[in-house]
């Protein structure tokens, strides 16, 4: 993409208001990780950068992220910050091989309710982690101090809101947090700010191989802790890159932007870093922003980058109120309110993939419910299909009516199965031909039974052609109607517990 001056200045403005708000994401995750802020800060910096120039995916933004602090607790906890670094070493590597087998074409065929479960999920858990903020020293602000950082919050988000109004040049997120932070600084008004999360003044990041024994035992303890953090990584990373996809109605390409979050987690940890993959929230921002290219994710790096070595007393200065306020915004256009509006209106299995995977995204985590959501979305589409069992007719010369059936017979299609005959009407001589049916379970054994017994009330002759032995073992009514023929009848098994 050529990038026009209006472009360029999008791109950057846009990449410098990210940078602002992955600080204390950066330091919130690292805490929840128990690790040294600057661990999640480096992790920022070099998933940010690196993933912007190698990733395929314009505009998209990876850091440090909750998804990932969550699962690495118990290994620091347990072993160290050493082995956390190992782990995301192994984490990269694993993500390198699944792109480099191609592997991330495959996300689009997430279905569309699993996605909006999984926007909806993580827009309330964005919601969520800014709530902490309102903490200090595990107590909730309250008094004076509450109602300031709630009026900067409202402020900042009526600065984003509004702004656009009069004017696009400059992203409204950018404006809100500089505009908070004069004022506070201005006036003397006493509030939170990034430096009462912690100090994010540090030097660059060093190369170091992770001080572990290199051996089988090692392995044992990192690669769970790898394999789920790849997965965890890839399904966020992928699905953000499909709703960007979907946003600006361009193509991003999944398989590249597998191999880029491996390389930017390979490098994050030699270097020192708790790892990383997209982030929805400040992917948002910088869409939202009118940043469509590389640039904005390499700005937002090396911003972030340059706090680190050179702005830090200016940045912890920033009211923790004004990015909330962000944040807040980011949530409340990511969640999709459209899909609440519909929940009546969809098929009821869409309804609840819509709602599992959001419930679970905030309980659990980001794969269990994309897993889950996906699986309940075959099983209904496997239940959608298996009901599906049609009948082509025909008379023969000698007068007999043939119904040739295809589809599956079990529990699920018996009572469309039954409703394809008409024994009053037939002829005397009907023949059933199952050569393209399949029959699976003790349901459609009892149908194809009383099928043959409406046939005998009225003393007409059923032929049954091409089942298998199972079947007419197990049937009782019309097992003397099966024609048995070894050449030509199928063999499958049934799911009932006479055979078992």
């Amino acid at each position: 993409m050529k990038l026009s001056p209006a472009l360029a200045r999008n791109n950057i403005l846009s990449g410098l208001t990210v940078a602002f708000a992955l600080v204390p994401e950066a330091i919130a995750f690292a805490v929840i990780a128990h690790v040294n802020p600057l661990t999640g800060l480096y992790a920022a910096f070099m998933m940010c950068l690196i993933t912007a120039v190698l990733g395929g995916r314009p505009g998209m933004i990876s850091g440090a992220t909750g998804a990932i602090a969550v699962v690495i607790v118990a290994l620091v906890v347990q072993h160290g910050v050493q082995y956390l670094f190992a782990a995301v070493v192994l984490m990269g590597l694993l993500q390198l091989l699944f792109g480099a087998l191609r592997l991330g074409k495959f996300i689009r065929m997430v279905p569309h309710p699993v996605m909006l479960g999984f926007v909806n999920g993580l827009a309330i858990v964005i919601f969520l982690a800014q709530l902490p903020h309102f903490q200090q020293h595990g107590q909730w602000v309250s008094g004076q101090a509450l109602w300031t950082m709630l009026g900067l919050v409202a402020l900042a988000m009526a600065i984003i809101y509004l702004l656009p109004r009069l004017t696009r040049s400059v992203p409204s997120a950018l404006v809100a947090i500089l505009a908070i932070a004069l004022l506070t600084n201005v006036a003397g008004i006493e509030t939170r700010t990034v430096g009462d999360l912690a100090s994010i003044k540090g030097g660059l990041p060093s190369f170091h191989l992770p001080d572990v024994p290199w051996n089988l035992a090692t392995l044992r303890i990192v690669f769970p802790y790898a394999l789920i953090m790849a997965t965890v990584g890839l399904i966020e990373s992928l699905l953000t890159l499909n709703l960007i996809d979907e946003m600006t109605d361009t193509r991003g390409k999944p398989n590249r932007e597998c191999l880029a979050q491996g390389t930017a987690n390979v490098v994050t940890g030699l270097f020192g870093g708790m790892g990383g993959c997209a982030m929805i929230g400040q992917s948002m921002i910088n869409v939202g922003a009118g940043a469509t290219h590389h640039l904005s994710g390499v700005v937002a790096g090396l911003g972030l980058l340059s706090f680190i070595l050179f702005g830090s007393s200016l940045i912890e200065r920033i009211p923790l109120a004004a990015l909330i306020g962000v944040m807040f915004v980011v949530a409340a256009k990511t969640f999709e309110w459209g899909s609440v509006r519909v929940l009546g209106k969809v098929p009821r299995a869409d309804a609840l993939v819509i709602v599992a995977v959001t419930v679970v995204t905030i309980f659990t985590d980001l794969a269990v419910a994309v897993v889950l959501g996906v699986v309940i979305s075959a099983l209904v589409f496997a239940w959608e299909h298996a009901k599906q069992i049609t009948v082509r007719t025909r008379i023969e010369v000698d007068g007999s009516k043939v119904y040739e059936l295809e589809g599956t017979l079990f529990f699920a299609s018996a009572k469309g199965f039954q409703n394809l005959f008409s024994p009053k009407d037939d002829p005397a001589e009907v023949v059933v031909e199952f050569g393209r049916a399949r029959v699976m379970d003790h349901s459609a054994i009892e149908a194809i039974d009383a099928l043959a017994e409406r046939y005998q009330k009225r003393g007409k002759r059923l032929h049954l052609r091409h089942l298998s032995t199972d079947c007419a073992e197990l049937l009782l009514k019309a097992g003397s109607m099966v024609e048995v023929d070894p050449g030509q009848d199928p063999h499958y098994h049934l799911a009932d517990d006479r055979l078992g």
